[in-house]
């Protein structure tokens, strides 16, 4: 194996090889080993044991042991034991392996299977090639990596340290892979949509803004795709879905971050009851799938998704909760005073927005304690300007929500496909935003103007992936199941780390 040598270094630098090649991963040597291995004393008793094998990966354990040594491999697979027999090897090179390894290197290793006295399946080792050295030292074998800090801003460690955080991102990328064959299954088309967009719209958020130099105009990192997956319906295709990133410029917990990945599909000639129907029968099937249950752990409770969802009307729940009656407080003056007469909020001077206070209203008092997976229909019709009213009752929407443990994980209603009670109710989200309100919708001419055209009855529908996969695998904030959250700027050499990862908690974002 070659070596370089700095010109303002005395010693030898190790240089990699290019490249391994392996026979099969470690699970798939280890279950080899486990349906076919045979004891050492067994094969070494025909002979010097031929290589059957040709492993790779990193280092993560290794131990002398007199006249053999034992070590374990770890790759994208999964982990498996390796050992040396000093008698099976020349003695200077047994002395240098024994010597040289250490935690956190890549060796090939080409050797042979057994299983040892213990009933462990093994590969012993003829060859070993070191592939590249670890200069810095490894989590603790025993620990893992536990200050939260270097867990997000060092994920690498953190995945190759604690096994259950490794286990979380296997299950988020299942839980992807199901949501997409599901889909297709039922005649649905992945698309893809801006992320750039002229107008932040299709949700209550604030937007990133940016420019776009060559075109010198500004734009917005996408809020939510709703808007363009219309236009792609109103253009022949009935049934669309996107998974993708959105971007909200808002406050941070354990349920939002302002970089998230979220599902969103729309069917047409569906209403809301069809997605009722649907996604209830998509998170049954993704949990039995990937996790073998629909019941899982969370937060010191059992959620039982394959029990019935119960149907939960929103102003009835918020009269029950509060005593506030949103069918007869209508305007934003009555609301505000009801509210500050029950001692609910008291920072609400500078809300302009009807539809704002009622989600304040409700985040405060009843989404805390809907526990169980449940159907939250029927909300107020100021909330969502581009849903469809009921026809009974115009003051309220056809939408549902899906909550579990408090977390708002599935959004969706009947669109509103009529061009010009669209366009007035943008209009009245404009006004708004100039009233104050900066998270109101923007006018998007271009989305009337494909509504004009005319888009058929259709029903959409959101789920937040983030927050499916937090729940499905017991991971107590987002940031435990999204690979590298954004942070604070790490604190300086020497100053205190922040424990959570910085960012303020905003308990009513969105």
């Amino acid at each position: 194996m070659p070596d370089t040598t700095d010109s303002d270094q005395a010693t030898p630098r190790f240089s990699p090889p290019g490249r391994y090649p392996i026979s099969g991963t470690l699970a798939e040597v280890l279950e080899l080993a486990t349906a076919g291995g045979r004891p050492h004393e067994e094969i070494a008793a025909d002979g010097p044991p031929e290589p059957t094998d040709t492993v790779a990966g990193r280092v993560m354990l290794w131990r002398h042991m007199g006249k053999r040594l034992f070590g374990t491999l770890q790759d994208g697979s999964g982990r498996m034991q390796v050992s040396l027999f000093r008698d099976e090897m020349d003695p200077d090179v047994y002395r240098e392996l024994a010597k040289g390894i250490r935690m956190g290197d890549f060796i090939g290793v080409e050797g042979y299977r057994y299983i040892t006295g213990k009933g462990e399946p093994t590969l012993g080792a003829r060859t070993v090639t070191v592939l590249q050295r670890s200069l810095e030292p490894m989590p603790d074998k025993w620990a893992g990596v536990v200050d939260t800090d270097v867990r997000y801003r060092k994920r690498y460690l953190d995945l190759l340290g604690n096994p259950e955080s490794r286990q979380r991102f296997l299950v988020r990328s299942r839980l992807i892979a199901f949501i997409r064959r599901w889909l297709d299954e039922r005649g649905f088309l992945e698309v893809e949509t801006p992320m750039l967009q002229a107008a932040a719209s299709g949700a209550a958020a604030r937007p990133f803004s940016t420019h776009h130099n060559a075109l010198d105009r500004d734009f917005y990192l996408r809020i939510s795709p709703e808007t363009y997956l219309k236009r792609v319906v109103a253009g022949g295709f009935d049934r669309v879905y996107e998974i993708g990133r959105n971007f909200r410029n808002e406050g941070i917990d354990t349920s939002h971050l302002q970089e998230f990945t979220m599902l969103e599909w729309y069917a047409a000639y569906w209403d809301y009851t069809d997605n009722m129907t649907a996604v209830r029968e998509l998170i049954v099937a993704a949990l039995e799938e990937v996790t073998g249950s629909t019941s899982v752990e969370f937060d010191g409770v059992t959620l039982d998704f394959g029990a019935e969802w119960p149907v939960i009307d929103y102003r009835t729940a918020v009269r029950d909760a509060t005593g506030i009656d949103l069918a007869v407080v209508r305007d934003v003056d009555t609301l505000k005073a009801e509210i500050a007469e029950r001692g609910i909020a008291d920072d609400l001077g500078d809300t302009v927005s009807y539809g704002a206070l009622v989600d304040l209203l409700y985040k405060r008092t009843v989404r805390p304690s809907l526990v169980q997976p449940c159907f939250l229909v029927h909300h107020p019709a100021e909330l969502v300007p581009l849903a469809r009213r009921n026809d009974d009752d115009p003051s309220v929407l056809d939408m549902f929500q899906v909550v579990v443990a408090g977390w708002e994980i599935v959004k969706a209603y009947s669109e509103l496909v009529d061009p010009v009670e669209q366009e007035e109710r943008l209009l009245d989200q404009v006004r708004l935003r100039e009233a104050g309100d900066d998270e109101t919708m923007m006018m998007e001419d271009d989305f009337i103007e494909a509504m004009r055209h005319g888009m058929p009855p259709m029903s959409g529908l959101g789920l937040g992936i983030d927050r499916f996969v937090a729940l499905a695998t017991g991971a107590p904030t987002l940031r435990d199941v999204v690979l590298f959250p954004l942070l604070r700027e790490a604190a300086p050499v020497g100053g205190e780390a922040m424990a959570d990862g910085g960012g303020p908690v905003i308990a009513d974002a969105d």
